[in-house]
């Protein structure tokens, strides 16, 4: 029997590796019985900033790491690709249907057992049954501070914000235009030897185009907005891949063009010019009548975020679905604590994986909770625990969770940069990207073969 603390995206990932190995597996989860302050259900793998899982093409590196989890027998993969909803070469999810696919088939499963209940502090089991901590950023605080002590400091902590949601019949379409940076979408080619092909279609982004004007008297409203007031705040950083726009707009005019506002690989169809600024906003739902604005993460108040948010063009109408807002993230210094496999370096049995084990993203989480599923399964077994090979995407982000330099530690996203470099890399930069692709699914073949661990066929159906 393996413990599995914490039924997010982690959790569920590690679980679902558990007993595809035939090993079974207790999930421990306390919502809704003991709610958190960004979740609205109790339903396992619900999603609540962003409903992206970011590229998934093999010539970025999140692409890589997703094609690696589906090779590996990926639950989140595959109910996230059941699920997917147009959003060019990334795989964003209908949030709703994700979660619910998850909890089905987990709950479904004869090796599953669903506690609902806070678990209070770090568990023994008299057998020695291995345990997964996966209870992501908002882990409750009396766990929270058992695991402070068990890693002999403090938790490190950082505050992260979510994007707000628009009901896509309140858009002013007129003023919108549809279309996908670069013309990518996920028609394009996903050969680990090819580059991407075009997007033959109309785009999966609804775009709102800013005129300079228009983008300084959106920039002077959200520097002189009113913020919402979160203690800590002044003495906790933000993470720096989830900023805040207000944060982003308070460095320097142009920020927000070079970052969620960049106009680049985008052309107004009705001047036939790159707009100055624009505003993406992402379906969120199957049904198409919930648009999430892109990298918009704030921590405005609500009613200035209804103020500032109609200054862009096709949403002076806009009614919202959901605001955003601002919630405080807390995570291990994984260098100091965890090995390869997820474990942690001073009991063995014990396994963390998701945000609160130091990485940052929903895909890293899933991955994170792969690895460290298997590994609690082989454990069970009697087994010893085995870490993917660093060329790997899922192998270097695991190396670099138990290896980068302690100080002034921060949750990383994948990139190609942590992975080992090519012995003879191509010139282009596209080229190169397709090379380490090449070289990780190659090795991540023979290392499924070596260590025969591929999980047995999904019981929750092909993917779509």
């Amino acid at each position: 029997m393996i413990h599995v603390i914490g039924g997010g995206i982690a959790g569920s990932e590690a679980a679902w590796q558990a007993i595809s190995m035939g090993v079974p597996v207790t999930i421990h989860e306390m919502r809704p019985g003991v709610p958190t302050a960004v979740h609205k259900t109790g339903k396992l793998a619900e999603l609540v900033c962003s409903n992206s899982l970011r590229g998934d093409k093999l010539d970025n590196a999140v692409g890589l790491l997703k094609e690696e989890m589906r090779r590996l027998g990926s639950l989140i993969l595959t109910v996230a690709d059941r699920v997917r909803v147009p959003a060019g070469a990334a795989l964003a999810v209908d949030r709703e249907q994700f979660s619910e696919g998850v909890t089905a088939a987990l709950h479904a499963h004869p090796l599953v057992r669903i506690e609902r209940a806070e678990v209070p502090s770090i568990p023994v089991p008299s057998d020695g049954s291995p345990v997964v901590i996966a209870t992501g950023p908002l882990t409750s605080a009396r766990l929270s501070a058992a695991i402070a002590t068990f890693v002999g400091r403090e938790h490190l902590a950082f505050f992260d914000a979510i994007s707000p949601i628009v009901l896509g019949e309140t858009i002013d379409i007129e003023k919108v235009f549809r279309a996908s940076r670069w013309n990518r979408s996920l028609r394009g080619s996903q050969a680990p030897d090819g580059p991407a092909c075009g997007d033959d279609g109309e785009g999966d982004y609804l775009n709102c185009p800013l005129t300079a004007d228009e983008y300084h008297r959106f920039h002077q409203a959200i520097v002189s907005a009113e913020k919402v007031a979160v203690r800590d705040l002044d003495n906790t950083a933000f993470f720096e891949g989830c900023l805040p726009i207000e944060v982003m707009a308070s460095r320097g005019p142009d920020t927000l063009r070079f970052g969620p506002m960049k106009p680049a690989g985008l052309t107004d169809p009705r001047t036939g010019r790159r707009p100055h600024a624009v505003v993406q906003l992402r379906q969120d739902n199957l049904a198409g009548d919930h648009f999430s604005l892109v990298g918009f993460q704030t921590q405005m108040t609500w009613k200035e975020q209804g103020r500032v948010l109609r200054m862009i063009p096709g949403l002076e109408q806009a009614a919202f679905v959901r605001f955003g807002m601002i919630h405080r993230n807390t995570y291990i210094n994984a260098p100091t604590v965890l090995a390869e496999t997820w474990q942690a370096r001073t009991r063995a049995s014990l396994l963390f994986a998701g945000q609160v084990s130091g990485v940052e993203g929903y895909v890293e989480s899933a991955a994170s909770g792969l690895v460290a599923g298997r590994n609690a399964a082989r454990l069970a077994l009697g087994l010893s625990p085995v870490a993917p090979p660093r060329v790997t995407a899922i192998g270097a982000l695991g190396y670099y969770v138990s290896h980068a330099t302690p100080r002034h530690y921060q949750p990383s996203n994948i990139t190609f940069g942590i992975m080992p470099p090519l012995e003879a890399p191509p010139r282009s930069r596209q080229e190169r990207q397709l090379a380490l692709s090449r070289r990780a699914l190659a090795a991540l073949g023979r290392w499924i073969e070596e260590t025969r661990v591929l999980p047995q066929p999904s019981a929750v159906g092909p993917r779509a």
